[in-house]
């Protein structure tokens, strides 16, 4: 199951992007983290990398 990314709470760091092995977390026009689901492989390293913990399993 992909990581979901609360909106609400990313603060636009990019931090999860950085450590994404697989480039399955990007940011979008909002400068918010979004997730492709077809890419992510749940690997959790982008949950350890957020800073305001807005990425859940």
């Amino acid at each position: 199951m992909p990581v979901k990314v609360n909106a609400d709470t990313c603060i636009g760091c990019g931090a999860c992007v950085g450590v994404c092995p697989v480039g399955a977390l990007s940011m979008n026009a909002d400068s918010k983290s979004e997730c492709d689901e077809g890419t992510c492989i749940d690997c959790g390293s982008c949950i350890s990398a957020c800073p305001v913990e807005a990425i859940s399993q």
